[in-house]
């Protein structure tokens, strides 16, 4: 029988009302929301649940509450039995894995982003860092391109390696521009520029990663009780010592997608079920192996779609 992985998604997943109908439907599943804000001294499910979007897609804002949305819907899905031999995230979507996997506590989890949004946005000014998605260009292709343009004195470097012919860039706004046409001589189909407030990713959140250690220091990281596939490595860890250390570079890292899917598939896994708002992840899984079983739950109805089809498979 093939393994199972769940998977959490990052930051740009984020939308209005995400678990709202289940916080409705579930006191305990509420009851997480409530922990979320009494944890950040604030009423962040009402951002959650009532918006303005622009307020809730904030840095500061996303990241709590993607991590707390992804935990109430876990916990949702526990209700189905199903147990997972692999957890991975993106970016972000790392910590609400390692909650998953037992590594530290929601609370924990919750404050620790906070804080990793606050320091992200205040390590380069806005407007002087951004990131671009390359669509339809190899990675050493890509590579040689920022490397040149980063040598010429803009810094540009590869941020999100998500699946075939679909990178992330991420750098000053000079250098993440000028390897975007570099990108399109060597023959990238399109260059995408995203809307974020700085260059993640990269470098130049060196800066973030020296404060969040403190925070990291502050929290009481245990051995993951799942295998979490980490962003940097692409590889599975369970160590307090490795997660800790890997989640302070992977705030200037890459994020290792496609090959962490790729490791997982060796290691087994043929079904992947991503908790959280959207079908980012799960479309991605299919780029890069279209043999294997995707779902996404969100809500009641795709957590009943889901257990409808695991029931006959398993």
């Amino acid at each position: 029988m093939g393994k199972i992985a769940f998977l959490f998604p990052g930051q740009g997943s984020q939308t209005v009302g995400m678990g709202k109908a289940l916080a409705e439907s579930d006191s305990t599943i509420m009851e997480i929301f409530e922990r979320a804000d009494e944890t950040l001294n604030f009423k962040l499910s009402n951002i959650i649940f009532e918006g303005p979007q622009e307020e809730l897609t904030l840095t500061t804002n996303a990241q709590p509450a993607l991590l707390t949305t992804s935990i109430a819907i876990l916990q949702y899905f526990k209700k189905s039995g199903i147990n997972p031999d692999f957890v991975a995230g993106h970016s972000l979507g790392e910590y609400s894995a390692l909650v998953a996997a037992g590594a530290f506590s929601f609370e924990e989890g919750v404050r620790a982003v906070r804080k990793r949004g606050e320091y992200m946005e205040e390590a380069v000014p806005n407007g002087e860092g951004t990131m671009a998605a390359v669509l339809g260009l190899d990675r050493e292709t890509l590579t040689e391109v920022t490397a040149s343009v980063t040598a010429a004195g803009h810094t540009v470097q590869l941020a999100n390696l998500n699946c075939p012919g679909q990178i992330v860039i991420s750098g000053s706004k000079q250098g993440v521009e000028l390897a975007g046409q570099k990108a399109k001589e060597k023959g990238a189909k399109r260059v995408i520029p995203l809307e974020v407030s700085g260059p993640f990713h990269s470098v130049l959140m060196k800066p973030a990663a020296e404060k969040f250690q403190s925070v990291l220091n502050e929290m009481s990281i245990k051995d993951a009780k799942v295998p979490v596939i980490s962003n940097v490595t692409a590889n599975p860890m369970t160590a307090a010592s490795e997660i800790k250390e890997k989640l302070i570079e992977q705030l200037y890292s890459p994020v290792l997608w496609e090959d962490s899917v790729r490791k997982m598939i060796e290691l087994g896994v043929d079904t992947f079920i991503e908790m959280g708002p959207g079908k980012v992840l799960t479309g991605l899984v299919k780029k890069v192996e279209r043999s294997v079983k995707t779902f996404a739950v969100s809500d009641e109805d795709s957590f009943k779609a889901v257990i409808e089809v695991m029931k006959e498979e398993f």
